[in-house]
């Protein structure tokens, strides 16, 4: 079985001394199971692994908890319940054992919103949340080719120009990934053919089935008609109204989908950006999917970046993706007379303005000069195919980085030219 290392493995195996209870919460198929799977290996006899989707655990975990300790938990060090949104009881019953059997509990489940819900209310103060997206482009490029992703790495992070061998070599990678996205199965997968099935499975048996049941929709029909909406709408300001007439929900029915998909982890709103906050929440927002390659599956589309109209919208999804999975707050800035910077990024009272290009840049556009000029942030980052270059725009930094540049955290690329 090809196992591509997940970065949240060792984030985990640095929380197991701790006092507090671990949530893993993530997508259906991001590598939940198989990450908690080979750290219960790895911790042998003081630790079991438990599949709360077997009918007899999961009734045995809701229905006599007291049971389930001696039974399950008495000599063990270490619990990872799996696919806990199964319990009906799952906070409440967890609460209990973490009180009183001494031993430490790594949960796992595929939706956001029934893991939170049922663990982290009941758990408050015991429990940290942890997300599992698919794969990030870092992980991707360390296990696809380790050594020239370190090269690259380095490069960039001193901020010197990668090279064009390597630039070819590290974007074709890269490029392959925009293309098919992060879900691990479809990584390893040997062929297009092959990709395009798993993705097809993974959207009408796992993630639809999964909502409908969860959420106790009537019907998922209304729900794959939004999907594709917002799929073909890559990239643009929501139109709540459309959206309605496209997918048939009205506009309360829209907005509790819109939600689901977002506490599912197949998209993430992003808010426009403004010194006053609150005017965020009365400002419609965009929608990115944090996998390009399930959205590539929605409009059925896999050609290569170079013959693609939508490539624009595709990279700056992809980069969205990217921050997302860093734990980047996102947002957008867009002005009456539209000039727009694609992100816009806060770190302890500092902005970062970051713009995504298709292309090869030298210059910074007039949006940016606009936004640069007006709140003038310490560094901005065009994010473009070329490779690393800069200007100064009145005494500000501007960085023009290859868009494979978010294999670095986007804040130490921020520090590094801060240095």
């Amino acid at each position: 079985m090809i196992y591509i290392p997940r970065e949240l493995e060792g984030k985990i195996a640095g929380l197991l001394q701790g006092p507090e209870s671990i949530a893993i919460v993530g997508p259906r198929q991001a590598g939940k199971t198989t990450v908690i799977r080979r750290l219960c290996d790895r911790l042998g006899d003081e630790a079991v692994f438990i599949d709360l989707e077997d009918p007899d655990e999961v009734a045995l975990f809701d229905n006599d908890v007291k049971a389930f300790a001696h039974l399950r938990v008495k000599g063990r060090r270490f619990v990872f319940l799996d696919e806990f949104q199964y319990s009906k009881h799952g906070g409440r019953h967890l609460k209990f054992l973490h009180d009183h059997t001494g031993a430490k509990f790594i949960v796992s489940g595929s939706s956001c919103a029934e893991v939170t819900l049922k663990a982290g209310e009941a758990m408050t103060g015991r429990i940290f949340l942890l997300d599992l997206y698919p794969l990030s482009l870092r992980e991707f490029l360390s296990w696809k080719d380790p050594e020239a992703s370190s090269l690259v790495r380095e490069r960039l992070l001193a901020l010197r120009p990668v090279g064009e061998p390597l630039h070819t070599r590290i974007t074709a990678m890269a490029e392959e990934m925009i293309l098919w996205g992060g879900y691990p199965r479809v990584a390893i997968s040997r062929g297009q053919d092959e990709k395009k099935l798993v993705l097809k499975n993974l959207v009408a048996t796992y993630l639809m089935q999964d909502i409908r049941g969860f959420f106790r929709l009537a019907s998922e029909y209304p729900l794959q008609k939004l999907l594709r909406a917002l799929a073909l709408q890559l990239g643009n300001i929501v139109e709540y109204s459309e959206l309605g007439q496209i997918s048939g929900l009205g506009y309360g029915a829209l907005k509790r989908h819109l939600c689901i998909l977002e506490e599912t982890f197949i998209t993430r709103t992003c808010r426009p950006w403004f010194r006053n906050r609150r005017q965020e929440l009365v400002k419609n927002p965009k929608v990115y999917f944090l996998d390009t390659g399930l959205r590539n599956h929605l409009v059925s589309d896999f050609r290569r970046l170079a013959s693609r109209p939508d490539r624009g919208f595709l990279m700056e999804g992809f980069i969205a993706s990217e921050l997302i999975k860093q734990e980047s707050e996102i947002h957008f800035w867009r002005t009456k007379a539209k000039a727009e910077v694609d992100f816009v990024l806060e770190r302890e009272g500092d902005l970062i303005a970051v713009e995504v290009k298709s292309g090869q840049e030298r210059s910074a556009g007039r949006s940016l000069y606009s936004f640069l000029r007006k709140y003038r942030p310490r560094v901005a980052l065009v994010l473009h195919a070329g490779d690393v270059s800069e200007v100064r725009i009145e005494g500000i930094r501007v960085l023009f980085l290859p868009f494979y540049s978010t294999i670095l955290d986007i804040h130490e690329i921020v520090e590094a030219a801060l240095e």
